[in-house]
């Protein structure tokens, strides 16, 4: 008798084209032989048929979570990185801004003011934005080695990019959303099929581009230079993800649905004061008693749905959307459900708005550049508002600390002008030039495990200040709310620093 201990093996596969892959597996998982012969049955059947039959006409999404792709994207905005990174589903890294010099980066132009007189005013705010950028970063360099003179556990080297660091995470402010980037992501097929079809249905001709380009790219045969480098043969050519590829179309909803939805908001918060950017203004510097991060209280589940919907079509705080929300009728907030389900199709998600019932829900204003890091948390749904200037900026205490306060704040103030006299003439140029240093206000919804994730990584001292304040405003506000479950989080004070610390 054989026993199973002697039958066990495991067994790692290399890398396939992933449909292929993907058909591999399924096959594997629904019949008795064994992983070699499932890969040599799909090498002598089409693949494509299987994907035609049991993925797009059964519907048999799973399948395609079995197959995974590496796809780059270089030269894009960073506003199209951020875009490209919106799946919960992702495993990706951009191109640092904190550790790396953009001073030489160039920025993206859209199409639509290539020419004409809107581009030389676009231009002009970039350069100027790039020029303080590269002005200060010297002067910051000098006041932190100043500061934080070299311990001898450093050498040279280790101190000299730790300290170009700390700097850039203060320059980096005056990014623009135009500086242009690099993405690196390994993501499942099914992954990659819902991000092209975003990208294929976003109001943005860049997203809009990059999706066919995506496309394209999962029609060719993938870039085989580590083979080729090791000196491996390389076999016979076939393309990424063909059949993907070739079904891969823009959502009539997904393009449609938050325009609606904007249109809806500005009616029924008409006299709200909710409706009027200029009601949800912000001073240009946080005072000390301002709190980046509202903890909301529990309530209603078919309230916070409707609230989240308004909120991400309006520049208004979650808490005063709920309180109106709180007093309408059954019947219309149902009428603003129904806005957001219109024009739904049979094979369309429901937006990522309708993800509710999470019992922490913070609501969260900051700038730019340290929002981006919070964007990376993935065991959380994440709702945020339209990039915009109407919040006003942060300043990082360095600038103050090392007397730089006043030349950053007349560069932001100016840009600030600039941008909204650039929104007569071309909304997209103006959202494009907005930098990493003006705040954006963003729901993230989470539970507990979650929070003390996010709370304990981010308040590290080896964070960037900005999200070092957020996170252990979390932590406070749990600590208040429910104190047994604050006591649980080991979350680090702003103000304990270690500058030298990567």
């Amino acid at each position: 008798m054989t026993t199973v201990g002697s039958q066990r093996r495991v067994i790692a596969v290399a890398p396939m084209p992933p449909e292929k892959s993907a058909y591999a597996l399924a096959r594997y998982s629904r019949s008795p032989d064994s992983i070699e012969d499932s890969i040599r049955w799909v090498h002598a059947h089409s693949s494509e048929r299987f994907w035609e039959q049991f993925y797009f006409d059964y519907g048999h999404a799973s399948i395609a979570d079995l197959g995974h792709v590496i796809v780059c994207f270089e030269h894009i905005s960073e506003l199209a990185a951020i875009r490209l990174e919106d799946e919960p589903l992702w495993d990706g890294q951009a191109k640092s801004s904190r550790y790396q010099n953009f001073a030489s980066s160039t920025w993206y132009v859209p199409d639509s003011i290539r020419g004409t007189e809107t581009e030389g005013i676009y231009q002009g705010i970039l350069r100027s934005l790039a020029n303080v950028y590269r002005t200060l970063h010297e002067p910051l360099t000098r006041f932190l080695s100043e500061r934080e003179p070299r311990p001898e556990s450093m050498t040279p080297a280790q101190y000299q990019r730790t300290i170009a660091a700390r700097a850039f995470d203060v320059t980096r402010y005056l990014l623009p959303l135009a500086a242009c980037t690099n993405v690196g992501q390994v993501v499942s097929i099914r992954t990659l099929e819902k991000q092209m079809t975003r990208l294929l249905s976003s109001p943005l001709p860049e997203l809009r581009a990059i999706g066919e380009e995506l496309k394209e790219a999962c029609l060719r045969p993938p870039v085989n230079l580590w083979n080729e480098l090791a000196g491996q043969a390389a076999g016979p050519a076939e393309p990424l993800a063909p059949t993907l590829a070739r079904h891969a179309k823009a959502s009539a909803y997904q393009a449609e649905v938050y325009r609606d939805l904007a249109r809806h908001a500005r009616e029924v918060l008409k006299g709200t004061g909710l409706d009027q950017p200029d009601s949800v203004r912000a001073p240009n510097r946080l005072r000390k008693q301002d709190d980046p991060v509202d903890l909301i209280e529990p309530h209603h589940p078919l309230d916070e749905l409707v609230a989240t919907l308004l909120y991400r079509v309006t520049q208004a705080p979650y808490r005063h959307i709920l309180a109106v929300v709180r007093e309408w009728t059954e019947k219309q907030k149902r009428d603003t459900i129904e806005v957001a389900l219109r024009k739904r199709g049979p094979y369309d998600e429901l937006v990522k708005e309708f993800r509710s019932g999470y019992a922490f829900v913070f609501d969260i204003l900051m700038d730019i550049g340290g929002w981006r890091d919070l964007h990376r948390h993935r065991r959380c749904q994440q709702v945020q508002q339209n990039f915009t200037t109407v919040h006003g900026y942060d300043i990082p205490p360095a600038l103050v600390q090392a007397g730089l306060e006043r030349d950053y704040r007349d560069a932001m103030d100016a840009v600030k002008a600039d941008i909204e006299r650039l929104r007569e003439t071309s909304q997209e140029a103006a959202l494009y030039a907005i930098p990493f240093g003006f705040r954006v206000r963003c729901l993230f919804k989470m539970d507990f495990a979650e929070a003390e994730y996010i709370a304990k990584l981010r308040s590290g001292v080896k964070g960037h200040w900005s999200y070092r304040t957020v996170a252990w405003s979390m932590k406070r506000k749990l600590a208040e709310r429910y104190p047994m479950l604050g006591d649980l989080v080991q979350a680090t004070p702003p103000d304990v620093e270690d500058t030298l610390t990567r």
